[in-house]
């Protein structure tokens, strides 16, 4: 086999409540539009007949408590807290009871965004990479295992500063777990390290450097991030 030219920074593990060891990433899914209030927010009637996607590389990931620098290119960087779904089992063209049957575990996570690139790609009919698949902002918590959490009405929310911007439950997830996975799974082999980030509620908004956002999922650990000056 050749050596490889150079080697390759390495993608962190999501530590595993209880375990020594954490999980590996693969892939990161996430779901657009999720939550009926956020749609409205951004101008759209929720589409309640099947989820869309976008990606993040598991390359742009962090963990909580990180502090990352304001990304270049934008002048509207926001915040968007997630439950994020890890896969353990691998699904293809499975049921919604299937789809449940193979998480892994829970985590919450943050889909840190470029809100003003996002829009202009949106408007020009391109695809969002710009403005979602940004250094550093996918953030993640650690896991916990579907064993000790099943998602609900738990609370999800977000303070910027001390300030609570985002607030809301996860019964209002318009397309939920089981439904994603199975839906996702008409697409994709979903596989273990395969992470889904299942949409935000409302009340997203713009951060600055010097910003503390601290988040969380009832339930599960919670997530924080600093905001520095651009590198």
């Amino acid at each position: 086999m050749a050596m490889s030219l150079f080697d390759l920074p390495p993608i962190p593990d999501i530590p595993v409540l209880g375990e020594g060891e954490g999980y590996p990433v693969r892939r990161i899914f996430c779901v657009g539009r999720n939550y009926a209030a956020h749609a409205a927010e951004m101008g759209y009637e929720v589409d309640r007949e099947s989820p869309f996607y976008f990606t993040k590389s598991p390359a742009n990931m962090v963990l909580t408590g990180a502090a990352t620098p304001y990304p270049g290119g934008t002048e509207d960087y926001h915040f968007e807290i997630e439950l994020a779904v890890a896969m353990g089992a691998e699904v293809f063209q499975c049921t919604p009871e299937e789809g449940a049957a193979a998480v892994y575990g829970y985590c919450a996570a943050l889909d840190m965004t470029r809100r003003d690139l996002q829009i202009r790609e949106r408007t020009k009919l391109r695809p969002w990479s710009l403005g979602k698949d940004v250094e550093q902002s996918a953030v993640f918590a650690p896991i916990t295992k579907a064993a000790d959490f099943t998602p609900g009405a738990q609370r999800i929310w977000l303070d910027q500063n001390g300030e609570t911007k985002q607030d809301s439950t996860l019964d209002l997830l318009v397309h939920k777990v089981p439904e994603i996975i199975a839906h996702l799974s008409t697409f994709y082999h979903l596989r273990p390290g395969d992470l889904i980030m299942t949409g935000t509620p409302e009340n997203v908004g713009p951060v600055q450097p010097g910003d503390v956002l601290e988040a969380g999922v009832e339930g599960l650990s919670p997530i924080s991030l600093t905001i520095t000056e651009m590198a």
